[in-house]
């Protein structure tokens, strides 16, 4: 088989699939797929023998933060922890006075990322928005993004959820002036939740805020690995007092790792209950948390997926920061994501439906088009040439091929070079 170039119409012969993705109880199954018009069909095309080659519909990527992205060069994470992260990207936007994060800025960053994931394999991006205040800057800033939504319609499927402190709630008006400017771009409502005295009130105000405008939730909670922060417990209980008509997510809940046992698995049966969804973050959390100078790290961060899943609660796997203080590394890719979580949370020897956590869930978390391999679904499909898991996970799978409506893209990845302009140090 060539891997360099298929027909347009073209029956793959002999492709190996996920068979949680056709309906069958085997892990991975035989099979052959049709290519006609740009859709999947149950016959046609030319054959072409694939000798086993994996096959995969377009991945999801629902939690990524674009406009952070690709700044390491200018703004590095000087010791690698959380808090300096944290001060690095605040003093980054900042750098040049208010709005270095301005459209010449974003537009390339944000294009040089969904190059990239396009490139891979995804075809469907949910990305957090820094809240600027009430500012231009912040109105600023999901204008580029709905131009760059527009530019990208038809290759990725783009959605934005707005990244504040959850305090935001205490300030007169200013929750309802962020929400009506979210709502108006059909984003999502969010925030990062911290164990204040105020949380409650402020969850409350969210909630509100959300069902008011029809929105959803989407929160980073718990980041931490402080054993006594269980802001996810606050959440869960706000959603089923309120009966929240919307989708909540969660991400990272880091927290749930170091706390006593039986609490934690207390809050996930609230969680459960609650119906709320998660969003695991592996990659960015093993690369903050529990990090102490010369000392190595006892702790990793990735939350307890294993147990939620048994709960029946909806897990998903994502990609999180890329280039950024938060995590040096990344390159949207989630066969890299699939890869690294599968050894970091020991998917392996476990259920065989994991790769739904990065197909079909996180698709139906955010309302996008569910990825198919069934007969007249859009040929969007990742092909590699490794025949089984050990093989996918063994190497990085540069040489894949990415069919978009039957079509085969250019998988050119962009060059770090076309960002340098952009890239000058934001201190001496």
């Amino acid at each position: 088989m060539d891997f360099r170039t298929l027909p347009p119409d073209v029956r793959l012969e002999d492709v190996t699939v996920p068979g949680c993705l056709i309906g069958d109880p085997r892990p991975l199954v035989r099979t052959s797929l049709s290519v006609v018009d740009g859709l999947l069909a149950a016959e046609g095309g030319a054959p072409v023998d694939m000798r086993g080659a994996m096959v995969f519909p377009c991945f999801t990527d629902m939690h990524t933060h674009l406009d952070k992205g690709h700044i390491w060069p200018r703004s590095p994470n000087p010791d690698g922890t959380f808090m300096g992260a944290l001060e690095t990207v605040r003093a980054d936007k900042i750098s040049d006075g208010p709005g270095r994060w301005d459209a010449a800025d974003l537009t390339p960053r944000m294009e040089f990322s969904l190059t990239s994931a396009h490139a891979h394999g995804t075809s469907a991006i949910r990305t957090h928005l820094d809240w600027f205040g009430d500012t231009d800057e912040a109105a600023l800033s999901w204008e580029v993004f709905a131009r760059v939504r527009d530019a990208w319609a038809g290759r990725i499927a783009l959605q934005a959820s707005v990244l504040s402190g959850i305090d935001m709630a205490a300030m007169p008006g200013a929750l309802d002036r962020c929400a009506d400017l979210v709502a108006s771009h059909g984003g999502i409502l969010g925030a990062v939740t911290y164990p204040e005295p105020g949380l409650s009130d402020w969850l409350h105000a969210y909630f509100e805020a959300a069902t008011a405008r029809g929105m959803d939730l989407d929160f980073h909670v718990d980041e931490t690995l402080n054993p006594s922060v269980n802001t996810l417990r606050d959440i869960a209980g706000i959603a089923i007092e309120t009966k929240f008509p919307g989708r909540v997510t969660v991400g990272h809940l880091c927290s749930l790792t170091t706390m006593p046992e039986a609490e934690a698995l207390a809050t996930l049966d609230l969680v459960a209950e609650a119906g709320l969804h998660v969003v695991s973050l592996p990659m960015c959390n093993m690369y903050l948390q529990d990090r102490h100078e010369a000392r190595t790290p006892r702790h990793r961060g990735v939350t307890l997926v294993h147990e939620m899943k048994a709960r029946g609660i909806p897990v998903s796997f994502a990609s999180d920061n890329t280039r950024d203080p938060f995590y040096a590394y990344g390159d949207m890719d989630m066969l890299e994501v699939m890869r690294e979580a599968t050894r970091i949370a020991h998917l392996d020897h476990s259920d065989a439906d994991w790769t739904r956590a990065f197909t079909t869930q996180p698709a139906a978390t955010c309302g996008f088009e569910a990825p198919s391999l069934a007969p007249g679904a859009p040929a969007d499909l990742v092909i590699v040439r490794a025949r089984s898991w050990t093989e996918l996970f063994a190497r990085p799978q540069s040489d894949r091929i990415v069919l978009r409506r039957g079509r085969q893209i250019d998988r050119t990845l962009p060059d770090y070079a076309v960002l340098d302009p952009l890239m000058e140090p934001t201190c001496p």
